[in-house]
Formats: structure tokens, sequence, C-alpha cells
């Protein structure tokens, strides 16, 4: 595997200095009709010193090759000159944004689920990313996708009934986040990629499951809620009997105590406005 060889060409102003010299001496030669010498001249200018002179912008680099040999990488923003008999391909260094398209595929329990990432990424290595993978930026993609695809299949949507999973898509958003950059980080490393950054941007059922985990899901949020009214109007009924004990305002006897507490919890706990109605009798009849 191609390890990456910075090289610092000379600069190219003198350079460029030299090609406008030649170039006058040319034209000196042509008017003084001394034709081989200005061909020569003209020939050597253009051929071997014009071709050489290369720009790198900030942030791009240049991937050098002799005869199908690696040279070297240009990284140093500025005005260069190099062997104008080399190869040269421009490679950006600058931040890339993958915005992975959404997939369907199955979660751990097997639910269908559909997923997307969007992945930061920028070229560490340019040697590796030339040489190593037939082409780099089609290599993330299908990698970025192979990976989205296996962390979706090693954890479950959201947490079963009667399972408490530690790490779930819906609610380890973070974990998830840095296991998948993790993970994408190992599987581009070959092609000299640098994953700075990957996040889920969309998670959600599928189509064909989407309104039946919506109701199990509001059937849990309903249960939950009931659970605490339940459990409130408990306390309130302790607490009310006990007040009623504390101060003696009035003795109740077991069944006394047994028709307060159910009709308490009738009010407390139901979903509705509850009717009063006055007892102008007694308990027993």
């Amino acid at each position: 595997m191609y390890q990456e060889k910075i090289i610092s060409p000379p600069s190219g102003y003198l350079t460029f200095a030299l090609f406008l010299v030649l170039l006058g001496a040319s034209v000196f030669c042509f008017v003084t009709e001394s034709f081989v010498w200005g061909s020569c001249i003209l020939a050597f200018d253009f051929f071997l010193v014009l071709p050489g002179l290369i720009i790198n912008n900030p942030n791009e680099s240049k991937v050098l090759t002799l005869f199908g040999k690696y040279v070297g990488t240009v990284k140093t923003d500025g005005f260069f000159w190099v062997n104008p008999l080399t190869n040269k391909r421009k490679v950006s260094l600058r931040a890339n944004n993958l915005n992975g398209q959404q997939l369907k595929v199955n979660d751990k329990l097997g639910n269908p689920i559909e997923i997307a990432a969007v992945v930061v990424w920028k070229v560490n290595e340019t040697a590796k990313a030339i040489f190593s993978v037939e082409n780099y930026l089609q290599y993330v993609n299908i990698q970025s996708e192979a990976a989205v695809r296996h962390l979706a299949n090693i954890f479950p949507y959201d947490h079963a009934e009667g399972e408490e999973t530690s790490i779930t898509l819906k609610d380890g958003a973070e974990k998830v986040s840095e296991l998948l950059e993790k993970e994408l980080n190992e599987r581009l490393s070959r092609a000299g990629i640098e994953v700075l950054e990957a996040r889920i941007s969309h998670l959600a059922y599928a189509p064909e499951i989407a309104s039946a985990m919506l109701q199990r899901q509001q059937a849990t949020a309903v249960i939950a809620a009931r659970k605490l009214i339940v459990e409130g109007a408990v306390g309130m009924v302790e607490m009310a009997l006990e007040k009623l004990s504390q101060k003696g305002i009035v003795e109740l006897d077991e069944e006394r105590k047994a028709a307060m507490v159910s009709n308490l919890l009738v009010v407390l706990c139901g979903d509705r406005h509850v009717q009063p109605v006055v007892n102008t009798g007694t308990l027993y009849n």
C-alpha cells in the first residue's frame, strides 16, 4: 500500500521569469533570421519549461507520477515548478458532506425501518486515495451505506416490551453516532479518508408497520400515564384516611373505609368529570 510522500518543489516565479526570457530570446532569433535556434529555444520553452508550472490552491493537492511511478504530493499552496513530464492529478483536501439516501433495512428485532446518515469526510492521505482504490468518491458512498446497514442490524429501533436494551437507534443517538463514525474510519482508512463526523439524519419505521407501531407507542403511553394516576390516587386516599384518623373528624369502620376508598379512587382515576350524588340516608339504607 502506498504511503503519502509530501514534496516541496521550487518556486514557479523564477521559472516563469526564465520562460519569459527564453520567449524573448526565441523572438530575437526569429527577427535576426536564426530560425533553427529560435525554433529550438521556443520548443524547449513551451514543452519543457511551461508545462512544469503548477498553481496549488489552499486545501488542494497535486499527486505527481512519473512514467507510472509515484513521485510525491504537493500540499503547500502557491506557484511551483515540477518536472514537466510528470502526470499531475488534483485532489481536494476540503471537507465533504455525504447526505446518504434513505435505506430500508431490518433492525435487530427484525422490524423494517428506514434509516439515513450524514457523513462529513475529507481526504487525509492522497496516495491511498488515488492508488489504493479505483474511485475514492464511489468508495466512500458504498462503504458508508454498508456501515449504516450494519449499524441498523445490530441495534433495535426501540426497547422491546419487557426488555431493557442498553442502546437503541431511537434513544442512543450519541452512542450510535460514535459507533458509526468509528466503523466508517475503519472502513475508509484503506482509501486514506478521514471521517470527521457521522450522524443519523433520518430514522423511522417502514410505512407497512408504521401505523401498528404508532398504536403500540400510544398504548404504552396510556398505560404509563394510568400507572402514575393510580399511584397518585392511592397516595391521596392513604393521606385522606390518615388525616381523618389523626384529627378524629369521623370514626370509620372497615366497611365505611372500603366505601370511601372506592369512591375516592373512582373520582381520582376516572377520565371523565364525576357527577356528585347527595346521600340523604345512611350507608346501610
